[in-house]
């Protein structure tokens, strides 16, 4: 992607190929046989630097030094730049993996541990098990390392707050937080199941008997403000909302309800209490919506640039599709190939912006970080990807290339092509080399009117009355109904 700095009106390229600097803990067998496989195939995109080992026997291995112990992580990846931890001790106790992951994000790395990985050292690792690192191969760019260590500034010794902390974003945001050491991370989520699950992740057990682990719906204004009452958040991620467009295009009340109501509630506890930093967790479906997904999360956007200026520093965070989030892209294609189903595909010219887990948890991170005045804040995801070309490589990546491929037809609100940005939106480069802002356009005549009747029809459960809202609300929002019909012959091209 080339962008215009508006400030020095200079033309911005992406820099060249970086291999992120890599730290496997483990020199053993294992460690030993992952390094080999990771220097002698640069295209996985990971560099070894070195090894962390808590048996003082271990000496440097091909060059790369053993730094010292575990205990060492953090200090050592803060010394030698580290971007990716990667673990190669087969059997590592869930306390000590829990170390790991919050001294590896206290220096603003991430952590590699992936399915196929455990099944891969005990195989011994070979260079074809590696292919899960392989994102690049994916997503058609290098993965970008996103969250720097400055980023603690805003987490350590402060309280915390994530809705929708139970989500894939949600919990990989709590996972990232936890190892900035905050004062207090409070995980809100009406799923109580989820939490349950990120509880035993995070500190091993899953008693849900403490004051950090909190049902509530964000619709219910007064729980909403009695939790901000209580626990006085300091910095707040707003994750909780509907996501999945095609539901929501049938069901647009629930989309007021949760994504521009619910974003509101909080907004107001947060800044009502006075809260350090608000941000939201958008999408780009948001730029020049066609969507009820895209125009509820557009309005949440201007929730929050409408109340910029004050004491709470407010922004939000447009992602693309996230690969790895829980009903992603390649969660339903792997699971119609564990089924033996054709995997599916809407239109064979679709694209999309993609990016990884961590790098939208790194991104919230560093909003939050840059935030000032209601700024909606965008990664560096290069070029859109052909839909048809990740499912593609995926199944070479699975190792099924002959696999069936059908296409099921567009869908009502969906774009055969995203944008990052709408027309009126001039992307400006921030402080951060693969981050840009841009600030929108925030007013609307009668916004706050106009608002109130959207929730009234949504109360009343009439769908097309909360359409016509949107549409009174968003003189952008233009609704799309696809004319292409379903193509279901399977795909016949080799590949």
């Amino acid at each position: 992607m080339t962008v215009v700095n508006a400030y020095e009106n200079r033309t911005l390229t992406p820099s060249p190929r970086r291999l992120m600097r890599t730290l496997v803990i483990g020199a053993g067998v294992a460690g030993r046989a992952l390094a080999r496989d990771l220097a002698a195939a640069p295209d996985f995109g990971l560099e070894p630097i070195g090894f962390l080992d808590d048996d003082p026997s271990k000496t440097p291995i091909a060059e790369l030094p053993v730094f010292g112990s575990l205990s060492r992580l953090t200090e050592t990846a803060l010394e030698h730049r580290i971007d990716v931890v990667v673990l190669a001790i087969p059997g590592l106790a869930p306390a000590a993996f829990r170390e790991v992951a919050a001294a590896a994000s206290a220096a603003g790395a991430s952590v590699r541990y992936l399915p196929s990985f455990v099944a891969a050292l005990e195989r011994r690792v070979v260079g074809s098990d590696m292919r899960w690192l392989d994102v690049g191969r994916l997503i058609g760019r290098d993965e970008i390392h996103v969250v720097s260590p400055e980023a603690r500034t805003i987490i350590a010794d402060r309280t915390v707050l994530v809705t929708g902390a139970g989500g894939s974003i949600g919990s990989e945001l709590c996972r990232q937080v936890f190892g900035f050491n905050p004062k207090r991370l409070i995980m809100l989520d009406h799923d109580e199941s989820n939490l349950h699950r990120l509880q035993l992740e995070l500190w091993g057990e899953g008693l849900l008997d403490d004051d950090d682990c909190i049902v509530a719906d964000i619709r219910d204004r007064d729980r909403i403000n009695q939790i901000f009452a209580d626990a006085k958040p300091d910095v707040v991620f707003h994750a909780a909302a509907h996501k999945h467009l095609p539901l929501l295009e049938r069901h647009p009340c629930e989309a007021v309800k949760s994504n521009i109501r619910g974003t509101e509630n909080v907004l107001w506890a947060a800044i009502k209490h006075e809260a350090e930093r608000f941000i939201l967790i958008s999408t780009d479906k948001a730029a020049d919506p066609s969507s009820v997904l895209g125009a509820s999360k557009r309005l949440a956007e201007i929730l929050v640039q409408q109340d910029a200026g004050g004491h709470t520093k407010v922004a939000s965070v447009r992602f693309g599709n996230v690969l790895g989030s829980r009903g992603s892209l390649l969660t339903v294609l792997a699971e119609q190939i564990r089924s033996g189903l054709p995997m599916t595909v809407t239109h064979p010219d679709m694209t999309r912006f993609f990016m990884t887990i961590e790098e939208a948890a790194g991104l919230v991170l560093e909003a939050a970080r840059l935030a000032q005045d209601g700024e909606i804040f965008v990664l560096d995801m290069g070029e859109p990807v052909r839909i048809l070309d990740i499912v593609q490589s995926f199944a070479a990546l699975m190792d099924r290339p002959d696999v069936e491929v059908r296409f099921t037809g567009m869908r009502n609100g969906e774009k055969l092509n995203e944008t990052l940005f709408s027309e009126h939106e001039k992307p400006v480069l921030t402080e951060h080399p693969r981050i840009f802002r841009t600030d929108g356009e925030s007013e609307i005549r009668g916004f706050r009117r106009l608002l109130r009747s959207l929730y009234d029809a949504a109360s009343r459960n009439d769908p097309e009355a909360v359409r016509g809202h949107l549409l009174g609300l968003l003189p952008d929002y233009q609704p799309v109904v696809p004319d292409v019909p379903a193509l279901v012959a399977p795909y016949a091209d080799d590949y």
